[in-house]
Order: structure tokens, then C-alpha cells, then sequence
């Protein structure tokens, strides 16, 4: 054991380990049970056991077989009881969690077609990547109820319809990839600048997402979003190291101290985004914003960012996949590129669908302290401090209130 009574281990801490291996244990459950409502209950039932023993006894040497043994243990009197489960019980007996690319396969089996796109998504993120009900209707900009029904619908479809778990077979994936591609996507968003929580960021989840994007690369080689995801999820983590200063505050990119970048990774993201949009010219939504974040990170300065190229690939973001946050973000570039009078004008198309998202807000405030109109500036950053859950944002906010 790592810890003891007298060395109690942080809920957060708690949190983060048990975050990390639930997402493994509940793939490896899934394959052995080949039952998606069994495995999450099991899952739950050996997470709740581990937070309540593991501030007083500490974080075991091996969480991962830990939680892994409990749960079994718990299957194994389930399956007992019901009596009808004589394969599965022979099953549970085995040893621990198995290979590395169980999450892949149960990223397949969550982003099955018979579902609908969001509750594919919705469902791996819950299963798989272990993101809380609320940290997923914050991706999708909805209410945490409406994400709880597509949950439930979806495990329901799953276990009804006995979609099997594995990797499909080759002419099966291209339509499964758009969920998978997501789910990894929006995995990576939530560990780059949190939803909520006591964290600011989540490089456990960035590390995931990577990883991920990677293991799907090697399984499609010739997909060029996927090279695309993967490209821009290593440009922007060439940056992390000037993201946040010594003592976890956000720096924003005018900010960022550009010697502190991975330039290497850059050069090597860029060049594979490059090789990938040449050899199959199917531009796509990943492989444009993975080009906009290229434009940003091969800049020398800020003040020398091709803001113009990065508002025409707004544009072509926009044409192949609508969304306000993308229209949010090419106000931020018009205004660099154009003047802040149109990037604010821009923002007035947003207020109905964003009016709950910090970021608009935020925006908003930016541009109207730029164009001297400071009172309405102030409160429009005190709106989005109400609305933002991330410690981070809600310090830089803070700073901006108070004058510094």
C-alpha cells in the first residue's frame, strides 16, 4: 500500500486514480460478461467500495487489480444468486484485465450504428472514459438529464439488441468511425481545460485521448481524419508546458512563452497532417482545426499569426461542420484579422445558442474592454464567472474583475 490512516489520501486524488482504471475495468468486464449494464454496475460497486476504504487504508500499489478483484468478487455473488450464469462464472474466475486495446474495443462496441450519434457518444464517454453525467452535458451543450436519458436508452439498446464486443470487421468501421473520432475528440477537450471539478486540466485524460487516437491511426492507416485528430491533439500538447504558470493559473497565448513549446513535436505533428492531406485530399473538420492550431503553433510571435488564413479555415470548418463554438472561435480570429467591431458584431448571432457557455461571455467582455466600454465589460466577465466551473478560468476571471 502506498498510504496509511495516518496519511490520508485526497478525495481528488482519489478521484484521479479511480477515473483512470475504472475506464480499463469496465472494458475488460465488458469482455468477459459481454454485458454493458452488468460491468457498469460492477464498476460502481468496486469504485464506491474504493472510496470508502482507500482514505483510510491508502492507494494500493496496483489500483487497477484492486478494482478488479472487488468487482469480481461482486460478480461472482451475483451471478450465484441468479443461478443462470454458469459460462460468465467460469469467466469472472480468470485472471486480471485484459490486453491494452480492450477501451479501443469497447469504444467499437459503444459507437455501434444502430445507435444514435450522441447517444453513441454520450455512452462511451460515461462507460469507457469514466466522465461524469455533468462533464458530458457540458460537451454537448445540453441539460445533465437529457444526457441521463440518452444513457439509459442506449445501454438498454445494447443489451436488448446483443451487440457483440470486438472490433468490427474492416468494411464495418468507416461507419462507426465519426463516434469514435468524437468520443476521442471530446475526451481530449475535457482533459485540455476542464468542464468542472477541482482541476484545471487533465493530462491522465489528454494521455488517454492520445493514446487512442494513436491505437485507431494504427487500425486505419488510410483515414485521414484520424490523422488529423491525432495531429491536432500533438499540437496542442506541444504547447502544455507554457499553458498554465508554476501555480496552475491559465496563460493565455498572447501570453505563453513560446521557448517553452515542444518544437519538435510541432514540426513533427505539421509535417504527418501535411503528408496525410496530400496523399488522400479529403479534407475533413479534424484535419482543418489540426491546420489552424499548425498556424498558431508555427508562429514565431502572436503578434506575427496568420490570422486571415486562420478565418478562411474557419470558414471551411464552418461549411463542413456547422457548430457556434467554431463560429465563437472565428470571432476570436476576426478580431485580430479584422477589428474587434466585427468580431463583436459577429457574437450577436450567438447569444441564443451559447448564452450558457462562459466562453461567449468571456469573449464578449474582451472585446468590449478593447473598444473602451468598460462597465458592460465587467458584466459581461461576471457572467461567465458565474457560468464557468474550471478553477482556472474562474481565476483569470477574478484577475480581470479586479483590475489586474
Amino acid at each position: 500500500m502506498t498510504g496509511s490512516g495516518s496519511e490520508r489520501v485526497s478525495r481528488e486524488a482519489l478521484a484521479r486514480v479511480v477515473r483512470d482504471h475504472a475506464g480499463r475495468l469496465a472494458a475488460s468486464l465488458v469482455s468477459l460478461l459481454g454485458d454493458f449494464s452488468a460491468a457498469e454496475d460492477l464498476v460502481q460497486d468496486a469504485v464506491e467500495i474504493a472510496l470508502r476504504r482507500w482514505p483510510a487504508e491508502g492507494v494500493p500499489d496496483r489500483p487497477d487489480a484492486w478494482l478488479f478483484t472487488v468487482a469480481r468478487r461482486r460478480g461472482l455473488d451475483a451471478l450465484r444468486r441468479e443461478g443462470n450464469y454458469r459460462a460468465k462464472l467460469a469467466q469472472l474466475t480468470g485472471g486480471e484485465p485484459g490486453v491494452k486495446d480492450d477501451r479501443l474495443r469497447l469504444v467499437f462496441t459503444c459507437c455501434h450504428p444502430a445507435l444514435s450519434l450522441e447517444a453513441r457518444i454520450a455512452l462511451t464517454l460515461r462507460v469507457v472514459c469514466g466522465l461524469s453525467t455533468a462533464q458530458i452535458a457540458a460537451a454537448f451543450l445540453v441539460p445533465e438529464t437529457t444526457v441521463a436519458q440518452r444513457l439509459t436508452r442506449a445501454k438498454r439498446k445494447i443489451s436488448e439488441a446483443g451487440i457483440p464486443y470486438r472490433i468490427p470487421a474492416d468494411d464495418e468501421l468507416p461507419e462507426r468511425l465519426q463516434g469514435v473520432l468524437a468520443v476521442i475528440y471530446l475526451l481530449f477537450n475535457e482533459g485540455y481545460l476542464s468542464s468542472g471539478g477541482a482541476r484545471a486540466h487533465a493530462r491522465d485524460l489528454v494521455d488517454d485521448a492520445e493514446w487512442l487516437a494513436s491505437l485507431l491511426a494504427g487500425l486505419m492507416p488510410a483515414e485521414p481524419e484520424v490523422a488529423g485528430l491525432l495531429a491536432l491533439i500533438r499540437l496542442h500538447r506541444a504547447r502544455g508546458a507554457a499553458r498554465f504558470d508554476d501555480r496552475e493559473q491559465l496563460v493565455l497565448l498572447a501570453d505563453q512563452d513560446r521557448g517553452r513549446w515542444d518544437h519538435e513535436a510541432i514540426g513533427a505533428a505539421t509535417a504527418s497532417l501535411v503528408r496525410s492531406a496530400r496523399a488522400h485530399r479529403r479534407p475533413g473538420p479534424y484535419q482543418l482545426q489540426a491546420a489552424i492550431a499548425a498556424c498558431h503553433a508555427e508562429a514565431e510571435s502572436f503578434e506575427s499569426t496568420d490570422w486571415p488564413q486562420i478565418v478562411v479555415l474557419y470558414d471551411m470548418l464552418l461549411h463542413l461542420a456547422p457548430s457556434p463554438v467554431t463560429r465563437l472561435h472565428r470571432a476570436v480570429a476576426l478580431r485580430y484579422a479584422v477589428g474587434p467591431e466585427a468580431a463583436l458584431e459577429e457574437l450577436e448571432h450567438l447569444d441564443r445558442a451559447l448564452e450558457n457557455h462562459p466562453l461567449l461571455h468571456a469573449t464578449r467582455a474582451d472585446l468590449l474592454r478593447v473598444l473602451g466600454r468598460n462597465a458592460e465589460a465587467r458584466e459581461c466577465d461576471e457572467r461567465a464567472l458565474e457560468l464557468t466551473a474550471n478553477p482556472a478560468q474562474q481565476a483569470l476571471l477574478e484577475r480581470r474583475l479586479a483590475g489586474h
